[in-house]
This record gives C-alpha cells, structure tokens and sequence, in this order.
C-alpha cells in the first residue's frame, strides 16, 4: 500500500499485530525501512523482501522506533536476505534485541497469553548503532527520544515535508499504552506535550499501528496522561 497524499513513502502491514512497517525514500532507489514485524508466525516473512525486490529499491538500514517484540520480528528475515543491513535503535531499548531477547520479551508475551510468538523474538540480530536525541538520519529525518511507551521511544521527524514517523508513542485518536516494559504515564505525558510544543500544527503523523496520515490532534484531546 502506498499513501496517496503526494507523498512517497510506502507502508506495508506486517507481522500478527499489523504493523505499520515504512519503507521512506533516501534518494532515487535507496531507502530505509521502519519497524518490521514480518516473520514465519504470520506468514509473511518476505513481504518486505519481496517489495523491496518487486520496487528495485535498496535498503540502507533498519531503524526501530522502538524495541517491543510487534516492532522487532521481521529482523531476522530482513538479515537473512540482506547480511550487513545495519539495525538502528535507541540505546535504552537495546535490550530488546540479541541472544536474550526472548528472555527479554518473554515477560510481556508472558502475561499477554502469547507465549506462542516468544520462539520468534528469541535470539534476534544485535543493533548495528544507537540513534540519539538530536540525530539526523540520512540527511533530513530527525530523532526525537519521547519515552513513555517504552524507555528508547522515538519518533522521526522530517522538517521539510512536515512528516512524523511516531512509532507506537501516537496513534490516530489515542497514544501508546504504558503498561508494558519500560512504559510510564508520566514520560508519556512529557513526551505528548513535548511533540505539541516542538511542532508544526500541520504535521502528518505515520504511527506503528492503525490509520496514518493524519494532523497531529490538539493537546489534551484525546489523552489525559
């Protein structure tokens, strides 16, 4: 699927959760890839390669907008068909990934009842490097760290096209719940408020899950962290 609103990014639903997984344009075939999910468990382990392939696109690296297992499964697939793709993740959320992280997750998919899904989180590929606060990726995306759904959330946001990739910390009507590994209401509401002041009223917002392409909703509308 690909959004329609004159712009050139490309989302595509993976893994059991249906994530928003991006596919953003660097420039002319080259591109990067946010949050992929796709794995065995869905079925849909190379719908990512397979629309990289069908598109001749390029992929320059994977970046996590977070650590939690939805966001993470489709790394293994990805470095299966692309070795030294590097993996970029906030530092605080590192834990999520490597030969722990089904211990890491396991807590969470635990007491969600879908101990079934933690064979698929279990021993996934180390980060590559950490993004930080203030980065700027590929020449125009800009790194904001908004904790509150986990400790190393962080949005993307490019200044020019007025875009916001937002990871599970908004979504259309309502923002990322707080009761999973390194969540917190009251990071969350720093980081809602935080967003609110430090953008353009006109950004469009591309969360990890549910309807994308929306303006950023007025403070205090839907969430009363």
């Amino acid at each position: 699927m690909k959004f329609d609103r004159n712009c050139s990014i490309s989302v595509l639903h993976t893994g059991p959760f249906g994530v928003n997984t991006y596919i953003v344009p660097i420039e002319g075939k080259r591109v990067f890839i946010v949050d992929s999910a796709c794995c065995d468990y869905s079925n849909d382990s190379d719908k990512i390669t397979e629309f990289l392939k069908k598109n001749k696109l390029e992929p320059v690296a994977a970046v996590l907008t977070h650590g939690h297992f939805d966001h993470v499964a489709g790394l293994p697939a990805l470095r299966s068909e692309f070795p030294s793709l590097p993996i970029y993740i906030h530092s605080s959320d590192s834990i999520f990934l490597g030969k722990d992280s089904g211990f890491t997750h396991a807590k969470d998919l635990t007491d969600m009842g879908f101990e079934a899904f933690i064979p698929f989180v279990s021993n996934l590929p180390e980060a590559s490097d950490f993004i930080n606060e203030g980065d700027v990726l590929f020449s125009c995306w800009y790194v904001m760290h908004t904790p509150g759904h986990t400790k190393g959330s962080c949005c993307l946001f490019n200044a020019q096209e007025k875009f916001l990739l937002s990871g599970d910390t908004i979504f259309y009507g309502s923002y990322g719940r707080t009761d999973l590994s390194g969540g917190s209401d009251s990071e969350m509401a720093e980081s809602l408020n935080r967003l609110h002041s430090e953008l353009p009223e006109d950004v469009i917002v591309f969360p990890g899950h549910g309807e994308l392409g929306f303006p950023l909703p007025e403070a205090g509308k839907f969430w009363g962290v």
